[in-house]
Formats: structure tokens, C-alpha cells, sequence
């Protein structure tokens, strides 16, 4: 791997935006050709991101990989921390590693191991020292799988939220979003019932928004051609109806964060077909959203997956899947965002 310091800017437009701090590529070129999935974490000694990368997605060579940023700003070269090898030398792909930093504990590596999302199992592995060194892997218990996509939050008493889905073997799948919660650092698990059909709204992959107090609002990926959104009212235990918002989605991860300030953060596919281009929305009540930046366009290219967080200096971190060849990570000021409004789901020029 070969990591680039240097800000690598794909479009004018990108370049010109003051928001943009920084952009390079974690994972440039390696000794595996295909990559997807990406998480980022802020830890106490610096960032950590993973990836799973392999020959291609589903293959059983597919391993999930990390890199830490060392003080300097460099990416260490991306190291294999889990894979899908069984005790009877059977092997399977691994999937979506998720990472997660609690307060005052170790930092968490989520990920899947299965030949599919219908028939793959969660499995976590820790550290204890930022990512230099991980723990063997627990499985976890059954029916738990984990933050399915993206990050987990941490609520005010202690307990970590993550957010998941179900895919069934039914043609066609039923997509359903629920939600996993620990209260011991994943020793222990109790988790909602689907919350809806999986089959008018087909869901999956959510991410956690805090609107004030113990309301929570949920957003992610759906077969319809919109984002989804749904409501909590009480920290998560229980869920108002799924319904679509006027955002276009073909049917792609997305990614959302609420920043220190209260702003929410959303980067997702602007599109009903394909991967590009890649946007960043911005909203102050989770309703009404506004379009910031545009961080990919390139036609019938695909730049996905996305992850987002808010690092304790305030800034923002991006990582995606940029051609599924590379990692892509975007540092910006969200105090120098710009934006203008969506009307009727559609992107301003």
C-alpha cells in the first residue's frame, strides 16, 4: 500500500470548496485488487480505518484489513486483522467491519463471516492500544450480528446502540432494519423486533442521529429509490413507522452524523441509479436537507460505502470506496460548509 499525503482533489469544483481540508487515498495500490466497505474511528492515539479487501467481494480470500495514521499524518501499510478462516480449514469472505471507539474501554472491531449477509454470522475483535494488536475473535451470540454497516453511538448512560438489518433467503428478500443494544461492552445483548415488513420499505444498513434529549432518528439504504427515515423516542427501545424521504437512493450505503453542534451530516448517493455521483447533505432537524458538496462525479464510476465522523478537533473524517480499487479520505471543516436547498429531491446546480 502506498499511502499519499498529498491532497488529491478529483474535481475543480472539490478544489475550490474552502471546506475541504484535505483529501488522499489510505489504500492506493496493494497486494489485493478490489476493496469495499470502509469504517473510520478516532481513538485516544490517533485514527484507525479498515476496509474488506480481497480478489473480489463475496470470494472466501476477502480479509478484513486496518491502517492507523501515525502522528505525522502517514497511513500505516494496511495489516490483515480478520478472516474467515474456520477450525475445519474451510474458509468464507468476511464483510462491513465496523469500528467503534467507547468511552474509557477498548476499541471495538466489528465485522461479518459468511458466504452471504443471508447466511453470515457478527463477529468482534478488540485493542487495547489504538489497533496496533487485536484480540482473537468472539463470536457473537446468535441472532446478533452487530452494527451491520455503520457506526454504533454510545448513549448518555452508558449503553451502545448499533444499528442493523436482516436479509432473508426469500425471493424476493425482505430488508428490515432493527437494533442491537450492549450494556457490558458486548458481553451481553438484547435487541428490537424487525420494525417493519422488509417488504413495502426494504432497508437496510441504518445509521443513528441525535435529535435532542432521548429522541434518535435513523436513516440509510432502501430498494424504493429513496433514503429511509424512522423515530425513536425513548434512547432506541422502540420505533415509530419506517417512512421514504425526498432523497434519491439507488440502492447504496450511505452514512450519517450528528456533528457536536447538533448539525446532522448525510453523504450518499444523489442518484436512483448507480454509484456517482457522491453528496454531502446537510440538515438541522433531520427533515429538510440541503446539498453541501458533490465529493465524486465521474459517470458509471462507483464511489460508495461511505463513513463519517466528527473528530474531537471538531473536523470531519470521510472514508469510501473509490472504484472499488482504492480508499478515499476527505478531511473538512464542516464551520466552512456551504449549502442550498433540495428541492423535490433534486440536486441544485
Amino acid at each position: 500500500m502506498k499511502a499519499i499525503l498529498a491532497c488529491l482533489l478529483p474535481i475543480a469544483a472539490l478544489a475550490a470548496d474552502p471546506a475541504i481540508l484535505k483529501t488522499e487515498y489510505i489504500y492506493d495500490t496493494g497486494p489485493y485488487p478490489s476493496i469495499h466497505a470502509t469504517t473510520i474511528v478516532e481513538t485516544p492515539t490517533g485514527l484507525v480505518s479498515a476496509w474488506f479487501g480481497g480478489t473480489a467481494e463475496k470470494n472466501p480470500d476477502v480479509c478484513i484489513w486496518v491502517s492507523r495514521q501515525l502522528p505525522d499524518g502517514a497511513w500505516t501499510e494496511s495489516v490483515e486483522t480478520a478472516n474467515g478462516v474456520q477450525p475445519d480449514g474451510t474458509r468464507h469472505p468476511t464483510w462491513n467491519p465496523v469500528l467503534f471507539q467507547p468511552k474509557d474501554a477498548p476499541l471495538m472491531l466489528f465485522y461479518k463471516v459468511g458466504p452471504s449477509p443471508s447466511t453470515w454470522w457478527g463477529e468482534l475483535k478488540t485493542s487495547t492500544d489504538g489497533g496496533k494488536t487485536w484480540s482473537a475473535a468472539t463470536k457473537l451470540p446468535k441472532g446478533i450480528f452487530g452494527p451491520i454497516k455503520n457506526k454504533p453511538v454510545q448513549l448518555p448512560n452508558g449503553d451502545i446502540l448499533c444499528p442493523t438489518s436482516n436479509e432473508t433467503n426469500e425471493r424476493p428478500s425482505a430488508w428490515a432494519i432493527y437494533f442491537e443494544r450492549t450494556s457490558d461492552l458486548g458481553k451481553t445483548w438484547t435487541r428490537t423486533e424487525l420494525l417493519h415488513d422488509g417488504l413495502t420499505v426494504s432497508a437496510i444498513q441504518p445509521s443513528i442521529l441525535f435529535l435532542g434529549g432521548d429522541k434518535l432518528q435513523a436513516v440509510g439504504r432502501t430498494r424504493q429509490g429513496k433514503v429511509f427515515q424512522i423515530t425513536s423516542n425513548d434512547a432506541g427501545k422502540t420505533w415509530g413507522e419506517i417512512s421514504l424521504t425526498p432523497l434519491p437512493n439507488p440502492n447504496s450505503g450511505t452514512d450519517a452524523v450528528t456533528l457536536a453542534d447538533g448539525t446532522h451530516l448525510l453523504i450518499y448517493n444523489h442518484t436512483t441509479k448507480g454509484r456517482s455521483p457522491l453528496n454531502l447533505a446537510v440538515s438541522k432537524d433531520g427533515k429538510t436537507w440541503e446539498a453541501a458538496l458533490v465529493f465524486e462525479e465521474e459517470p458509471k464510476k462507483e464511489f460508495s460505502y461511505p463513513a463519517i465522523i466528527q473528530t474531537k478537533d471538531g473536523l470531519v473524517h470521510i472514508t469510501y470506496t473509490w472504484k472499488r480499487q482504492k480508499v478515499k479520505h476527505v478531511v473538512l471543516d464542516p464551520a466552512k460548509l456551504t449549502t442550498k436547498p433540495i428541492v423535490d429531491g433534486q440536486w441544485p446546480q
